[in-house]
């Protein structure tokens, strides 16, 4: 029986180096979670392997600065699938992209991720409506302006000028001027230029007149600024100037531009002042750069300065990470004993948030596992000296 129980005190002793090695190999991988082997006892007859125990403590996070580098800090799993859709998590955040523009692992397996809204909200949170995460290889939309926010200041000791006198040539005709660059369907820039003409002081009355490219755009209304005694603007009600459609000569389509001073304009005694300017389109755009939020968005930045919410990552949870299997390339999937994948988003109840331009170390304490690689060492060696003994013994009794 000496032979059997130390034997199986090997067994165990080496189960413990094989274990202790593949943490002490993995210490660099990103991702990894460090194993423990577990023993029990075998009712005298010497020591049995029960498991080998996964850790999912949290690893220490490591800074890249790279765009597609993502940690989750927290409870959750990346959730990726294959090209024969099986799912399979990881800890990994090390993503790239492929000839596609799919946001993959390094061994192409794609991120899944859930469809968001205009705004970067979610619109869909279950496993069945995730999607892979793709990045537009479009350039940004142009938006043709429709809208121009003005805010300024219209001094009140300018003097009354006649506004049939206007002559945008001509300096002495108007008060003052300003200008924002406006842009078409084709994402193509104009001037649309503004002109103000104090026409009575006794009723604080200002004329405005609007051109679109050196062209006088056709008003769908009165042009009229109005005052009252504290300066504020009561006419038009609403702050709004609008325009006819203006035809443009480029294929363009014809741009209809309103005005809208309800944001801070006033009549004071301080100079012309443009306190705001603000128009709602933009020009055509290259991506320029990506950026997850620590919702797990992932947001499209293009030239032209518009953002583009792609999706929202997916994270997946589990009641027994204990019971995962192991499959390699720092991925695990379900079993019956893990259960099934509980999916959601980043920050939401029992998941942790998403960490841009970083990665998850392994959580391999090197210091402790070489500990761990003496004393297990030590066991094997005093299991195979119970062995010799046993064997000395046993050719003692062989040769009396």
């Amino acid at each position: 029986m000496g032979f059997d129980t130390s034997l199986s005190g090997l067994n165990a002793a080496s189960s413990d180096l094989d274990v202790t090695s593949n943490n002490i190999a993995n210490v660099s991988t990103m991702g990894f979670k460090e194993s423990r082997a577990e023993f029990v006892d075998a009712v005298g007859n010497g020591v049995l392997l029960s498991t080998v125990r996964q850790l999912f403590d949290q690893g220490n996070l490591e800074f890249t600065d790279r765009e597609l580098d993502m940690a989750v800090v927290g409870r959750g799993f990346f959730v990726t699938r294959d090209q024969t859709n099986a799912l399979s998590f990881t800890r990994a955040g090390a993503f790239g992209t492929n000839a596609d523009g799919f946001i993959v692992t390094s061994e192409g397996l794609f991120l899944q991720g859930f469809p968001v809204d205009a705004n970067g909200n979610a619109t869909a949170t279950s496993l069945n409506s995730s999607i892979p995460l793709q990045i537009p290889d479009t350039f940004g939309t142009p938006v043709a302006t429709s809208d121009i926010r003005l805010g300024l200041n219209l001094p009140s000791s300018a003097p009354d000028l006649v506004v049939g006198a206007f002559d945008p040539a001509d300096p002495r005709t108007y008060s003052n001027t300003t200008s924002v660059t406006a842009y078409d369907t084709l994402g193509n820039s104009h001037v649309a230029t503004v002109y103000y003409i104090k026409t009575d002081s006794a009723t604080n009355t200002w004329e405005t007149r609007s051109f679109l490219d050196g062209t006088a755009l056709v008003p769908t209304g009165a042009e009229t600024l109005q005052f009252d005694t504290a300066g504020q603007l009561v006419n038009p009600a609403n702050g709004i100037v609008a325009y006819n459609a203006a035809a443009l000569t480029n294929g363009a389509a014809p741009m209809s531009i309103q005005f809208d001073y309800s944001a801070g304009t006033s009549q004071y005694s301080a100079a012309f002042a443009v306190t705001g300017l603000e128009q709602d389109g933009n020009t055509t755009g290259r991506l320029s750069s990506l950026d997850f939020s620590e919702t797990g968005v992932l947001r499209a930045n293009y030239t032209n300065g518009t953002t583009l919410p792609v999706g929202k990552v997916a994270l997946a949870d589990f009641r027994n990470e204990q019971g995962l299997r192991q499959v390699g390339s720092t991925a695990w999937t379900e079993t019956s004993l893990s259960g099934e994948p509980i999916v959601g988003e980043s920050g939401t109840g029992r998941f942790g948030t998403i960490e841009g331009g970083s990665l998850e170390s392994s959580n391999v304490e090197l210091t402790v596992e070489l500990v761990n690689l003496i004393t297990a060492q030590r066991n094997f060696q005093a299991n195979a000296k119970a062995i010799e003994a046993s064997n000395t013994i046993t050719q003692t009794i062989v040769n009396i």
